[in-house]
């Protein structure tokens, strides 16, 4: 058996497959949203905006939160194949139009409605494609190398960009370069998905309209509790994981680490930490647990201790090596989860021809809590004092986690229980 038998696939062009859906789904994001940590002063030059208009152009990007569900259709009724591909050259053409015309701010209004609409039905489909390139076992693994590629994309992406700006003396006109390579990324992405990822289309009884069968596969995953238990465990991990933004500032506040520290730590806390856990996290579930919600709940116990330590020590300056290293562990346990975000929505039992629609459900939740997570947050560090702040942003994200726990307990005692009318509907 070869290597990539041994992760789930089949074949190489199978494999060749994953690999195109994966890094559709990061290159489309690669010549903006990517831009928006490492080079946010630099995308506000570039654009000609202030700090308030980009919070506009990524609160509209962010929109896609109300159209997860509607979307869901969209997935049951096209393939993923031709979701990608349109969904890549709309973003072509609409990022070409800024490179070439620098339109003004109402422009960019509309290209941000438009991104977040399209990506409201993209994102869905790229992990409906992790789902089916990665057959009917390994979800763990295909959802950890999903996590693990595109932060390690993501990263080298961007550090090519500051090596060559150390190299030139940091000019303006590298990172537009930058901006125009990483948009023309996008026509070989296109190929690479039409090559490689197969025709997955809603197949309907002659006479059966493919549009009302899609509406009907819709409601039917609505109706699944699995679904939604795996989708709520989903929004606890994404909740904590935003949590796990704030230990930088942290640590400044409270220890007064220097900007230099903070960064270094940054690094490796929010950024590389993730490209080891995604990997780990797919190893474990499928090899050791033979499950992601298994995984899942033993990453959010990970999270809890690892928090509930972090707030009953001391915060005395002689316990920063110890807070930083409890730091690191509750990172690596959130990674473990987030790595893995997905994959018990793919284990929840929806028909393979639905399986759009309940990443659609997935993604609807998992990600509902930056429409308020970041806000409450923001509202506690400036209400209270700095220790007792960010000690409530910690217990936050104990609570939230538990609550993760207790829902993915509940899914592994739901599917035990449907195991024997499922596999009586099989026989």
């Amino acid at each position: 058996m070869n290597l990539l038998a041994k992760v789930g696939f089949d074949t190489n062009k199978q494999f060749y497959g994953f690999l195109s859906v994966v890094m559709s789904g990061q290159i489309i994001y690669s010549a903006f949203e990517a831009f928006k940590g490492t080079f946010y002063n630099l995308l506000l030059e570039v654009l000609k905006i202030d700090n308030t208009q980009m919070g506009i152009l990524f609160t509209l990007i962010g929109s896609a939160m109300f159209f997860y569900i509607p979307a869901g259709w969209v997935n049951n009724r096209f393939s993923v194949k031709s979701i990608l591909i349109t969904s890549l050259l709309v973003r072509f053409v609409s990022m070409m139009t800024i490179i070439t015309l620098q339109p003004d701010f109402t422009v960019l209004i509309v290209i941000a409605a438009i991104w977040g609409i399209t990506d409201a039905i993209f994102w869905p489909a790229v992990v409906n494609g992790v789902n089916l390139m990665s057959g009917d076992h390994n979800k763990g693994m295909a959802f950890g190398l999903l996590e693990s590629i595109r932060r390690a994309t993501e990263m080298s992406m961007n550090a090519i960009i500051v090596g060559i700006m150390a190299l030139v003396g940091g000019s303006i006109l590298v990172f537009q370069g930058a901006i125009v390579f990483y948009t023309l990324l996008i026509l070989p992405m296109v190929f690479c998905v039409w090559k490689f990822v197969p025709d997955n289309s809603l197949e309907v009884k002659q006479g059966e309209s493919k549009n009302k069968a899609a509406l009907q596969g819709l409601i039917h995953v609505l109706k699944m509790p699995t679904v939604w238990l795996a989708a709520i465990t989903s929004l606890t991990v994404y909740w904590t994981y935003i949590t796990l933004i704030y230990t930088v500032p942290y640590l400044q506040a409270v220890f007064d680490l220097s900007t230099a520290q903070a960064a270094v730590f940054g690094i490796i806390n929010t950024g590389a930490m993730g490209v080891v856990a995604g990997l780990v996290a797919g190893s474990i579930s499928d090899f050791i647990f033979k499950s992601s919600t298994k995984m899942m709940l033993f990453a959010l116990g990970l999270t809890v201790v690892c928090l509930g330590v972090t707030i009953a020590l001391p915060k005395s300056a002689d316990m920063l090596i110890m807070n930083m290293i409890l730091l690191m562990c509750f990172s690596f346990s959130i990674f473990l989860a987030k790595g893995i975000i997905l994959a018990p929505v793919a284990e929840a039992g929806v028909p393979k021809e639905f399986s759009g629609a309940a990443m659609s459900v997935g993604s609807f939740a998992a990600y509902a809590s930056v429409f308020w997570a970041y806000a409450l947050n923001g509202w506690i560090i400036d209400t209270y004092p700095a220790v007792q702040a960010y000690q409530m942003i910690f217990g936050i994200g104990l609570t939230v986690s538990a609550f993760g726990m207790v829902c993915a307990f509940g899914l592994l005692a739901l599917k035990k229980k449907q195991a024997p009318q499922l596999a009586t509907q099989g026989s």
